[in-house]
């Protein structure tokens, strides 16, 4: 009576370890090798789809990732990332997620939930891989823990002299941006050496935001500064302050028209409190006039040693990284609606309008939540407890808090890098 043979499953790895042996040696030489099974006729097949099993990882042992339970919407769902890929546009997998959301509503499907995990498995259906390029890490000082500890020791003697309140307790820092905001990140399918992200040809011009938080959660008005000559006579949203340099740079005017503008006029300004400010320490931040605006609304300044604002700059280290996320994605809801889009006379895209950037700017900054800002204050020593019951959460990791406040979907955040400013001494 004969047995039925017993099916196996085996790994990319050792399938192409048979193939290799079975180009030298033959089909049946290798089945003698090594099985059976696997037999001939199954080395066979495997020699047939080397080029894919060299795609697979080592230790997968198929091509399978699940049946599609939706077909029609995966099919319009891989449609829509193709296109936009074609076009050149950065995909990421919430804009996925979003666009299958809308189709299922389209096609009346009702148990869909568009979540992350269906997105994974999506891709590796249609065999679509996140790319992302490079980046550079910034190098800490050598003697950046001693640093750190006297920023710290300086913090709590100027809390405990001045009895600051929460509120009073500030950040203010400069972050460059562009026109164009592509994504370091993109959908796209496997196997492409060179992934294209399409733009209007303005990602070098750049301007400069200002972003300042206090300690109680309050986000202050934005100040934007771009490079011009003269304020732009289109129509800017409210709540949002502009400005104007030749190289869009801060400087000495701009120091003095934001601290006027915006921080004494912050809660509790007006009625001359004390306050504390945290900078680093860019050139424009502790000139003489600068320092004199400071004195005249009672200001005490904290000046963060060179090299260690990813260390102890709130904005840098919890804030800045998802108002740029949200930032990219208005820019990609651009860049996917054509009817927005202004284009010269020779065909070529227009850059986005002052005003329609500080849309953005003022949806982005206000969709990032009051509990991340006062987290990153905590985070970095600053309004902690001056009996040191908050000490531990200097050491907490907030690379999941910084990105949780983008999206209610379970998928990462995407990844920035911050170069900042230039730094001098402490």
């Amino acid at each position: 009576m004969d047995l039925k043979q017993k099916r196996g499953a085996y790994t990319a790895a050792f399938k192409l370890k048979v193939v290799e042996y079975a180009k030298q040696h033959g089909n049946r030489a290798a089945a003698r090798h090594f099985g059976e099974p696997p037999t001939e006729c199954t080395i066979r097949e495997w020699r047939k789809m080397e080029e894919k099993l060299k795609t697979l990882s080592k230790t997968k042992c198929n091509f399978h990732s699940g049946i599609a339970k939706w077909p029609k919407l995966e099919e319009q769902v891989k449609e829509f990332v193709l296109n936009h890929r074609k076009a050149g546009i950065a995909l990421s997998t919430k804009m996925i997620i979003i666009q299958a959301v809308k189709i299922s509503k389209e096609l009346q499907i009702h148990d869909f939930k568009g979540t992350a995990s269906w997105c994974q498995r999506f891709m590796k259906r249609h065999e679509l891989w996140m790319r992302t390029r490079t980046r550079i890490a910034q190098r800490m000082p050598d003697d950046y823990e001693e640093k750190i500890i006297n920023f710290h020791n300086f913090i709590i003697k100027q809390r405990k002299r001045q009895n600051f309140e929460i509120g009073q307790i500030g950040n203010m820092d400069e972050v460059p941006l562009t026109f164009d905001v592509p994504s370091n990140k993109t959908v796209e399918a496997r196997g492409a050496k060179t992934v294209t992200i399409k733009t209007s040809g303005h990602e070098k011009n750049h301007y400069t935001m200002v972003l300042a938080v206090t300690a109680d959660g309050n986000k202050l008005p934005p100040l934007v500064i771009f490079k011009r000559k003269m304020l732009p006579k289109e129509k800017i949203p409210r709540g949002i302050q502009v400005h104007v340099h030749p190289k869009g740079w801060m400087d000495e005017e701009g120091m003095k028209l934001w601290i006027r503008n915006v921080w004494e006029k912050c809660p509790g300004a007006l009625l001359k409190k004390p306050s504390l400010l945290v900078l680093d320490s860019f050139r424009s931040h502790l000139t003489e006039p600068t320092k004199r605006e400071f004195q005249m609304c009672k200001t005490e300044v904290a000046v963060i040693p060179g090299g260690l604002t990813s260390q102890l700059q709130p904005l840098d280290v919890c804030i800045n990284k998802p108002f740029k996320a949200l930032m990219r994605e208005e820019w990609n809801k651009y860049m996917c609606d054509k009817n927005q889009h202004e284009v010269t006379n020779s065909g070529r895209m227009k850059r986005p309008g002052i005003s329609k950037v500080c849309q953005w700017i003022k949806t982005s900054w206000d969709a990032v939540k009051e509990d991340i800002v006062i987290k990153s204050f905590k985070k970095c020593g600053i309004s902690n407890a001056l009996d040191g019951e908050e000490d531990e959460l200097i050491y907490e990791d907030s690379s999941n808090e910084s990105s949780s406040v983008l999206f209610d979907f379970e998928d990462s955040s995407e990844d920035e890098e911050f170069l900042g400013f230039p730094d001098s001494d402490f």
